[in-house]
C-alpha cells in the first residue's frame, strides 16, 4: 500500500504541445487533482518538462496548483533518471514510493519508471494520468511497466490507498476532487 509519509508524485512531461497530440482528454484535470492533492497531503512533487523550448511548458491547469515547494526539472533524455543531478535529487526526499504519471506513456514514462525499479523505488503508475499520441502504443507502455514491476493504478484508488479510511483529518478535502 502507499504510504503517505513515503512517497512523493512525479509528474512527466505533461505539456502544451505533448497534451495537444495525445488521445487521453482527462489527463489534464485528473493531474491537477493528484496536483492538489499532494498539497493537502503534504506530499512532495517533482515535475519534468522534456525540451521546454520546442514542446511548450506544463501546461496552466497544472502549474497554477503546484505547491511551493515543487521541483522542476528540463530534460532531453527520455528518462529522467539519466539527467545530471535528478537521481540525488530525488533520493534527497528519502521517499521509497513513486508515483507517476505523463506523456507519453510509451516513452518518457516508461523509460522513467524502468530506471527507478532498477534504482529499487517502488513505483506506482497512474495509468489515468497517463497518455500517448497513439492507444497501442499506450498499452505497449503500460503493459511493459507492468511486467517489470509497477504497480498499475488510478487516481481514485491512489488517492483512497493513501487516506486508508474515512477518519483521515483531510478525507472530505479529498473527497471533494474526485467527486
Amino acid at each position: 500500500m502507499i504510504n503517505q509519509n513515503n512517497c512523493l508524485f512525479l509528474i512527466i512531461d505533461i505539456q502544451d504541445k505533448l497534451v495537444a497530440s495525445v488521445k487521453n482528454c482527462d489527463i489534464v484535470t485528473k493531474a491537477a487533482k493528484l496536483v492538489k492533492a499532494a498539497d493537502i497531503l503534504k506530499i512532495p512533487v517533482i515535475l519534468s518538462e522534456q525540451y521546454p523550448k520546442g514542446l511548450g511548458n506544463t501546461v496552466i491547469p497544472i502549474v497554477s496548483v503546484l505547491p511551493d515547494n515543487t521541483y522542476k526539472f528540463e530534460k532531453t533524455f527520455f528518462s529522467l533518471l539519466k539527467e545530471e543531478g535528478f537521481l540525488s535529487k530525488l533520493k534527497s526526499y528519502n521517499k521509497k514510493q513513486i508515483i507517476v504519471c505523463g506523456i507519453e506513456a510509451h516513452i518518457c514514462v516508461h523509460q522513467t519508471v524502468e530506471d527507478l525499479i532498477f534504482e529499487g523505488f517502488d513505483v506506482v503508475v497512474a495509468k489515468d494520468i497517463c497518455a500517448s499520441r497513439n492507444a497501442y502504443e499506450f498499452e505497449i507502455g503500460i503493459d511493459c511497466m507492468r511486467n517489470n514491476g509497477a504497480k498499475i493504478s488510478c487516481l481514485e484508488s491512489i488517492l483512497f490507498e493513501l487516506l486508508r479510511g474515512s477518519k483521515h483529518p483531510d478525507f472530505k478535502e479529498i473527497q471533494s476532487l474526485i467527486k
